[in-house]
């Protein structure tokens, strides 16, 4: 048996919501046990903390892997490095690839390539709607056996409500999981910015924030009329919170995800039309960003994720409105909610119940915790080493991050998947 003892550790337990000083007991790659005090194992490999931050690994639902189709920008080898260089221990990865991930034997070449180039555990989503078209849905069934653990069309919303309710029926009777991207399609098409005073003054094409809660109400009366389990991937404005609020108390099977380029960015970082700053749905204003904080503060959002979407140089150096939507975010995920941490507006227990627990609860997964049997997946971290961020450092192919250049801080020290560790800091 292999057994480690991490001492003099700052325990972040998003379970328990604790930061305590501690140790951490290991075998064969699961947790045994935690404490203060005296370590209770004499014959273990023993790895001394020094008094850093030790937490359970990120499970970031909503990675894009290129592969199949666009390997240039991303591929498993390169995802998984940078995950392991940003304490994400899982990703979860989205179906928008050329081709989509519709089809068991597509569903199954991703899984090889992630199983024999990725450091990290992969775990798969599938298209709801065969292509992503939103015409005829996807074999569920078959496609959870191959191993898929979620089912969604990404930022291509359902629009015949029909079909939308017929694959939240048969996914409710297979048990699976849908994930949807709240949003009307109709005022949000060819919109580069949130409409605003801000966006008038810069001449772009905006969609309303009011496009989101009509995207999330539709969707929540399917969900009242099916039952079905619904996680919307993004919820990114004040309009939002109030309709969440009400299906959650209403008892539907709803949770919420936000990004964290909307939690630690607004609409006025892109006022040099910088279009690695140009994600989808475009950035909220600082009132927006506030609000969805004190979600995530809360409870009332419940995940927050990446939602790494690489993309090539040609693709973004275009004028704004015609460039790429996306940013890489795998390694700057972690640092850029410390920022949230070092602003005093989320503590660490907070951010990882969104980051590793509440992800991995919602997927059935017994990690994101620090309990008694749960795999080690864990991130060794510094939350106040000073750093500024160089894109052309990050491990993944593409580097449209749009925090390149930025002082940030806290940086992770070591990841461990299974109790083997994946990355050591240089």
């Amino acid at each position: 048996m292999t057994t480690l003892i991490f001492t003099n550790a700052r325990l972040i337990d998003p379970d328990s919501g604790t930061d305590s000083p501690g140790w951490l007991h290991i075998t064969d790659g699961l947790i045994q046990g935690k404490g203060n005090g005296d370590v209770p194992v004499a014959d273990a490999q023993v790895i001394d903390c020094g008094g850093k931050c030790l937490a359970p690994g990120i499970v970031d639902i909503g990675v894009k892997v290129c592969e199949p189709g666009e390997r240039h920008k991303e591929s498993y080898k390169s995802a998984g490095l940078a995950a392991a260089a940003g304490g994400v221990t899982t990703i979860v990865t989205r179906p928008d690839t050329l081709p989509a991930v519709d089809t068991p034997e597509t569903l199954e070449f991703a899984t090889r390539r992630a199983q024999a180039d990725a450091p990290v555990n992969v775990l798969p989503m599938a298209a709801l709607t065969k292509g992503r078209d939103g015409r005829e849905m996807t074999e569920i069934g078959f496609l959870q056996d191959a191993g898929a653990v979620a089912f969604t069309d990404c930022d291509h919303v359902i629009t015949n409500t029909k079909v939308f309710s017929r694959a939240l029926t048969y996914a409710k009777s297979c048990g699976a999981l849908v994930i949807a991207h709240p949003q009307d399609p109709g005022l949000s098409h060819g919109a580069a910015a949130t409409s605003g005073k801000f966006a008038a003054l810069r001449g772009l094409p905006a969609v309303s924030p009011m496009a989101e809660r009509m995207g999330l109400d539709r969707d929540i009366a399917l969900l009242e009329m099916t039952g079905a389990a619904y996680h919307a991937d993004q919820i990114t404005t004040a309009r939002a919170l109030p309709a969440l609020e009400r299906a959650k108390r209403n008892g539907l099977d709803i949770t919420a995800g936000t990004s964290i380029h909307h939690l630690t960015l607004n609409e006025l970082d892109a006022a040099d039309y910088r279009t690695f700053f140009k994600v989808k749905p475009p950035l909220r204003s600082e009132d927006d960003r506030q609000a969805v904080i004190e979600a995530v503060r809360t409870g009332l959002i419940d995940t927050i994720s990446s939602m790494h979407t690489p993309q090539d140089e040609e693709s973004k150096r275009l004028p704004f409105e015609e460039a790429a939507s996306g940013a890489v975010a795998l390694e700057t995920l972690l640092p850029a909610a410390l920022r949230l941490y070092h602003a005093d507006q989320l503590d660490l227990p907070t951010l990882f119940r969104a980051m590793a627990l509440n992800p991995a609860k919602r997927l059935g997964l017994e990690s994101g915790r620090l309990s008694e049997g749960a795999p080690a997946d864990l991130v060794l971290f510094d939350p106040d080493v000073p750093f500024v961020l160089d894109r052309f450092a990050l491990k993944s192919k593409s580097q449209n991050t749009p925090f390149d250049g930025q002082r940030m801080q806290g940086k992770v020290i070591s990841t461990y998947v299974a109790g083997k560790e994946v990355f050591r800091s240089s």
